[in-house]
C-alpha cells in the first residue's frame, strides 16, 4: 500500500529480457536501504525487490505487467518515480494507492502556466465512471487531483516541487504514463454494478 507521495527518482541502468519478462536494474539513492522481497512502487507499479548491489536494485515485470503498464517502454536512462510502502503510523499525505495500474494513459497536452504546469491525459473510455471532478488520481505513482474531466480525459496541475522531483518533467505530448484510479471509487462502482443484477 502506498500514498502517491514520491520519495526519490531512480534511473534504469540495464534492461534484461528473460523470455516474456523484463528485469530492470535501477540506480537510486534509496537502493542500498531497500530489502530483498520488499514491495516498492516504481512509477506507480508495485514491484518486488529481487537483489541489491551498492547503489542499484533489480525488479522484474512479468508479461501481464508489461502489457498493462508503460514498463515495456522503459530503456536505459528512463527516469522512474520511487515510493516505498507506507508506514501505518504516519500521515497519509496523498491517497490510498495500491500500485496496481489500471490503464496506460497518454499525455495529449502540456501547458507551462508560468510557475506550474497543466497536463491533459487521455485514457480508455471504459474507465470514465471511475473519475470524478476534484477526485484523486495516481499518475506514474504520483497522487494528484484531477479536473476538467471528460469521458476519456482529465487534467492535472503540477506544482514546481513535484515537477522537479519526479519524472513529470520528462513527460511530453505523446508520452505514455501509468494510471491508477481511486480504489474507493472502484469498490463503490463494483457494489453498484452488483446491486443492479
Amino acid at each position: 500500500m502506498f500514498t502517491g507521495i514520491i520519495e526519490y527518482t531512480g534511473r534504469v541502468e540495464e534492461v534484461i529480457v528473460n523470455g516474456l519478462n523484463k528485469t530492470f536494474r535501477i540506480v537510486s539513492h534509496v537502493s542500498s536501504s531497500l530489502k530483498v522481497d520488499q514491495s516498492v512502487a516504481h512509477s506507480g507499479v508495485c514491484l518486488t525487490i529481487e537483489s541489491i548491489a551498492n547503489d542499484s536494485h533489480t525488479v522484474t515485470a512479468v508479461e501481464e505487467t508489461l502489457k498493462k503498464t508503460s514498463l515495456n517502454h522503459w530503456k536505459q536512462g528512463t527516469e522512474v518515480n520511487i515510493e516505498r510502502c507506507m508506514l501505518m503510523n504516519g500521515r497519509l499525505d496523498g491517497h490510498i494507492v495500491q500500485g496496481h495500474v489500471d490503464d496506460v494513459a497518454v499525455c495529449s497536452s502540456k501547458t507551462d502556466c508560468n510557475g506550474s504546469w497543466e497536463f491533459t491525459f487521455t485514457f480508455h473510455e471504459k474507465f470514465a465512471h471511475l473519475v470524478i471532478e476534484k477526485g484523486s488520481i495516481c499518475i506514474n505513482g504520483i497522487s494528484l487531483t484531477c479536473f476538467n474531466i471528460t469521458r476519456n480525459s482529465l487534467q492535472v496541475a503540477i506544482v514546481p516541487y513535484t515537477y522537479l522531483h519526479t519524472n513529470m518533467q520528462h513527460i511530453e505530448v505523446g508520452t505514455s504514463v501509468n494510471i491508477e484510479f481511486d480504489v474507493l471509487g472502484k469498490y463503490i462502482s463494483r457494489m453498484h454494478e452488483l446491486n443492479k443484477q
